[in-house]
C-alpha cells in the first residue's frame, strides 16, 4: 500500500523524483519513484547507521547482484544501482501485482491450476539463481509478486553463492522461520534444495491459505521445521506426493528444480490464463493506480525542530549503472504498492480542508477540533442539506459526491461545494465505477439518456446512449442504472410504463457498451417471486458473473453472464421472510470477494459465486442482545483480507473466517449503543467504523477493542485508502481521518 512521504524525507535521490512509500523496515526504505523519462521505479535505500558497515555493504552489493543474476523475467529488473554513494541505493522495475500473500487475502486459497502454473514459474526463477550457484534462503509468500505474465522473486537481501558462509554466523538461522529449511533452521548450510523445500512451503500457503508449519514463536516454528510432519490439510490431492517429497527432512530425497517444472504444469496458456478474475482485477488496478496522484507529504510534527524538506540527495561520484532496461516493482523489504487511485487529494488540499476563517455558507466546510479522543478525528463537515445517506457518496478524481434531495452534488475533498445537477435527484439514476460518474434521465420525447459527469464540474460530458423504446417520465423505481464495471453499464428497465389497469410488466436487463454505446445483449427480468413483483435492488458485476438481487418476501439472488445474459444460477435466502427482517434495498448489502457473495440476515452466509451454492453459515447458537424472536441477527456485512465483518444483533462486531465460516474474533460494540444493522461497516487497514446509535463507532483491528463514537449522524460511509473515510447523512458530509500517522 503506497504511503506518504514523511517531511524528513528527500525530495529526490540521484535523479529519481519520490512519490511515495511503499514500504519500511528494520534494513531501510523503499520509494515509489520517477526518472526523468517517466519510468516509474522502486527504489530502495539502506539506513544510514547500515551504510556504515563494511559488512551490510558487501551484502548490499551481493543482493545488487542476484537480482542481475535472476533477470527481468523472474525478478524485478534492475534499472540504477549506486552501491558505493555514502546511502547506498537501488532502483527497479516496480513490479505490477500484489505479494503472494497479499493475493491470496484478496482472493483465498488459489486454485489448484494457478498453484500449478505458479509453482513451475518459481521453479524456474530458482533454477535459474542455482545456475550460478546463487541461493536465496528467503523465499516466502511476500517475497513472490503475482503478476499476469508470471511470479518475480524479490527480496534477495541474504542470497549468497552456495557454499559461502563469509555472511553468515556460525551455527546462525537466518531467514523466516516458517518457511526455511530444516537444514537452515538449524544453522547448517543452505543449499539449492533447501530453497526447494521452501518452495513447498509457498506452493502449500498459496493452496491453503496457511504456511505447512502454522504460525507462533520463532522457536516453536523452527523446532516443528526440523522435526514436524507438515500439514497439508486442503491442499489439492494430485499435489500431495510432489509436495510431500519437496519437504522431506533430507535434502538428497527433494526434487529438483526441474523436476518441479515439468511435474507441476504443462506449460500450455499464458500465465493470466490461469489468475482468478479476482486477482487479474487487482493487477489492472494498480497498473492504473500508479500513474493517479499520489499521497502527498506529510506535514512536519508541531515540536519537530528540522521541519523543512530537506533538500535532493544527490548520488556519490562513484555511482556505476548497472542496467538499464524498462518495466515496471519491487526489490527488497517485501512489500509492494497499491490501490493509489483512492488517495483522491491533490498536493494541498488535505492541508487546507476545513480551515478556511470565512462565514459558513451553504457548501463550506467547518473546520471541526481534533480533541476527539480515538483514532479517528472529524477533519470538516460540509452543509449538504437533504442528503440522507440512502447511499453512500461516490468518490473520484479529487470529488466528493452524494445524493440529496437537491439534486446530485460534488464537494472537493477539502470540503467546498462545487456543483449540483438538480435533474439527478433519484440513488439509481447515478453510478460510478473507478473511470466515471454516470447518469440517466428520461422523458416521454426521447427516452432514457444514459451520459458521463465529469466529477470536478458536474457537466454533461458525453452521451453514451439514447434508449428510444422507454419513452415515460422518470418514475423512480421503473428505470435503474444498476452497476459500472470497466466498460459495461448494467440497467434495469421496465418498458410497459405507463399502462392501463391491470398493470402488466415487461422488465428487461440490460448491458450497455460505455465505449461504442451499444448494447452488448438484452434479456427478459422475471419476478422473484410470482405474484410479487420484480423489485430489483441491486447488482454487482464480479468477473463473469452479474449477480442481481431481487427482494419481495425473500431476498433471491440470480447470476447472469456477463458475456451474453444467460441466467446461470439462483439462490435464495429464506430468512428474509420474517417479518422483523430488513430486506436489503442496495448493494453494499451484501459483499464479495471474487469467490463467495456474503449476505446478513437471521444468518451471516457464504454463497459460492461460481455455482450458487451455500458453503458455509454462521450464527447458531448465538447471543443476539435484546432482540426479538425472529427479529434480523446479522447487519450487511463488508469483507477485508480474508475476513467477513459484520455487526450482530445489538452487541457485537463478528470477524469470521471468509473460507471456513469460523469465528475469529468479536468485539463488544455497545458502547456506541445498538449498530445500525442496514448499514454495513467500512474497514481501513487499522480502524473499522459502524453505524451505531450515537453516530458513527470505530473498532480498533489491532486491539480488536471498541475503541471511540464520533456523534457524526452519519448514515452511510466509505473509505478511501487506509486512513480516509467520507460520511453522508443527516444533511451533511463528512470527512474523517486517522488522528496520526503512527496510530
Amino acid at each position: 500500500m503506497l504511503s506518504p512521504l514523511t517531511h524528513d524525507d528527500p525530495a529526490a535521490i540521484a535523479t529519481y523524483r519520490l512519490l511515495a512509500r511503499l514500504g519500511s523496515g528494520g534494513m531501510g526504505t523503499v520509494y515509489l519513484a520517477r526518472s526523468p523519462g517517466g519510468r516509474t521505479v522502486a527504489l530502495k535505500t539502506v539506513h544510514p547507521r547500515l551504510a556504515a558497515d563494511p559488512a551490510f555493504r558487501t551484502r548490499f552489493r551481493l543482493e545488487t547482484d542476484a537480482a542481475r543474476i535472476i533477470g527481468a523475467r523472474h525478478g524485478a529488473a534492475v534499472v540504477d544501482a549506486d552501491p558505493l554513494a555514502a546511502t547506498p541505493w537501488l532502483a527497479t522495475e516496480y513490479v505490477i501485482g500484489p505479494p503472494l500473500d497479499d493475493a491470496v487475502a484478496l482472493a483465498g486459497p488459489l486454485p489448484e491450476p494457478t498453484v500449478r502454473a505458479l509453482g513451475a514459474a518459481l521453479a524456474g526463477g530458482l533454477a535459474q539463481l542455482h545456475s550460478s550457484d546463487v541461493v536465496h534462503r528467503d523465499l516466502k509468500p511476500s517475497n513472490v509478486l503475482v503478476t499476469a505474465y508470471g511470479p518475480k522473486i524479490i527480496d534477495f537481501g541474504i542470497a549468497r553463492a552456495a557454499g559461502d558462509d563469509r555472511l553468515t554466523s556460525t551455527g546462525a538461522a537466518a531467514g523466516t522461520p516458517a518457511f526455511m529449511s530444516p537444514e537452515q533452521a538449524g544453522g547448517q548450510e543452505h543449499t539449492p534444495a533447501g530453497d526447494v523445500f521452501a518452495l513447498a512451503g509457498v506452493l502449500v500457503f498459496a493452496a491453503t491459505g496457511r504456511g505447512p508449519f502454522g504460525t507462533g514463536a520463532p522457536a516453536d516454528l523452527l523446532y516443528r521445521v526440523r522435526y514436524a510432519d507438515p500439514d497439508l490439510t486442503g491442499l489439492p490431492p494430485s499435489l500431495f506426493p510432489l509436495l510431500t517429497a519437496c519437504l522431506s527432512k533430507d535434502p538428497a530425497a527433494r526434487p529438483t528444480t526441474t523436476d518441479l517444472t515439468t511435474g507441476l504444469h504443462d506449460g500450455r496458456g499464458d500465465f493470466a490464463d490461469h489468475l482468478p478474475p479476482l486477482l487479474l482485477t487487482d493487477i489492472a488496478h494498480r497498473a492504473t493506480a500508479v500513474w493517479l496522484p499520489h499521497p502527498h507529504r506529510l506535514p512536519a510534527p508541531a515540536d519537530d525542530p528540522y521541519a523543512q524538506t530537506p533538500p535532493p540527495r544527490r548520488a556519490g561520484l562513484a555511482r556505476r549503472k548497472l542496467l538499464t532496461v524498462g518495466g515496471a516493482s519491487l526489490l527488497g523489504l517485501g512489500g509492494v504498492g497499491g490501490g493509489a487511485w483512492a488517495w483522491l487529494a491533490p498536493p494541498g488540499d488535505e492541508g487546507r480542508g476545513g480551515s478556511d476563517a470565512k462565514p459558513k455558507t451553504p457548501g463550506t466546510p467547518t473546520a471541526t477540533p481534533t480533541e476527539e479522543a480515538g483514532p479517528l478525528r472529524t477533519k470538516w463537515t460540509a452543509d449538504a442539506s437533504g442528503a440522507t445517506g440512502s447511499a453512500p457518496p461516490i468518490a473520484q478524481d479529487s470529488s466528493i459526491m452524494t445524493m440529496t434531495k437537491d439534486g446530485l452534488m460534488g464537494f472537493r475533498t477539502s470540503g467546498q461545494l462545487q456543483w449540483t445537477r438538480n435533474e439527478l435527484v433519484h440513488d439509481d439514476q447515478v453510478v460510478a465505477d473507478r473511470k466515471n460518474v454516470y447518469g440517466m434521465i428520461a422523458d416521454e420525447v426521447n427516452g432514457l439518456t444514459v451520459f458521463t459527469i465529469d466529477a470536478n464540474s458536474g457537466e454533461r460530458e458525453r452521451t453514451i446512449a439514447m434508449l428510444p423504446d422507454f419513452k415515460h417520465g422518470w418514475v423512480s423505481g421503473l428505470s435503474k442504472l444498476l452497476y459500472a464495471s470497466d466498460d459495461t453499464l448494467y440497467l434495469a428497465v421496465d418498458r410497459n410504463y405507463p399502462a392501463a389497469a391491470p398493470r402488466k410488466y415487461d422488465w428487461c436487463l440490460i448491458a450497455l457498451d460505455t465505449v461504442e454505446g451499444k448494447e452488448r445483449w438484452r434479456v427478459p427480468l422475471k419476478e422473484a417471486e410470482p405474484g410479487h413483483g420484480f423489485n430489483v435492488y441491486f447488482a454487482r458485476a464480479v468477473g463473469t458473473r452479474l449477480l442481481v438481487g431481487q427482494a419481495t418476501i425473500d431476498l433471491t439472488l440470480t447470476a447472469y453472464d456477463t458475456r451474453s445474459g444467460k441466467v446461470l444460477w439462483r439462490h435464495v435466502v429464506p430468512e428474509a421472510a420474517t417479518p422483523y427482517v430488513h430486506i436489503p434495498t442496495s448493494g453494499s448489502q451484501v459483499a464479495e470477494d471474487g469467490v463467495h457473495v456474503y449476505v446478513g440476515a437471521q444468518y451471516l452466509r457464504a454463497i459460492r459465486l461460481s455455482d450458487g451454492h451455500e458453503i458455509w453459515k454462521f450464527g447458531h447458537n448465538r447471543d443476539y442482545g435484546d432482540l426479538r424472536a425472529g427479529e434480523r441477527h446479522y447487519g450487511a456485512p463488508m469483507v477485508r483480507a480474508g475476513l467477513v465483518y459484520a455487526v450482530e444483533g445489538t452487541r457485537n462486531l463478528v470477524a469470521v473466517d471468509s473460507q471456513r465460516g469460523e469465528l475469529a474474533w468479536q468485539a463488544d460494540v455497545t458502547a456506541g449503543g445498538a449498530p445500525v444493522l442496514e448499514v454495513p461497516p467500512v474497514a481501513g487497514a487499522r480502524v473499522l467504523c459502524l453505524g451505531n446509535e450515537q453516530g458513527l463507532g470505530v473498532v480498533d483491528l489491532t486491539s480488536h477493542r471498541y475503541a471511540q463514537t464520533l456523534a457524526s449522524g452519519t448514515v452511510r460511509l466509505i473509505a478511501t485508502g487506509d486512513r480516509w473515510f467520507y460520511g453522508v447523512g443527516n444533511g451533511s458530509v463528512k470527512h474523517f481521518a486517522l488522528q496520526r500517522e503512527d496510530q
